[in-house]
């Protein structure tokens, strides 16, 4: 994986985990952190830069309905 790649991988799991922090249900919150969590270790393998575009899709999609759910 480029440079570039990990570091944005990484930025939007850190914005994931702390705008689920937000939450002000602790069910929420602790539900959010550990399926953000799940998933990333998940697919942490994935060598194919078409499907980790089609990840970090898929984040970035969740990462806007969080925002909106906070």
């Amino acid at each position: 994986m480029a440079a570039s790649s990990r570091a944005q991988v990484l930025r939007l799991y850190r914005a994931l985990l702390r705008e689920s922090q937000r939450f002000s249900a602790y069910n929420y919150r602790t539900y959010a952190i550990r399926r953000i969590r799940d998933a990333f270790r998940e697919n942490k393998n994935i060598k194919d830069s078409e499907k980790i575009e089609e990840q970090l899709n898929k984040a970035k999609a969740s990462l806007e309905v969080i925002h909106r759910q906070v």
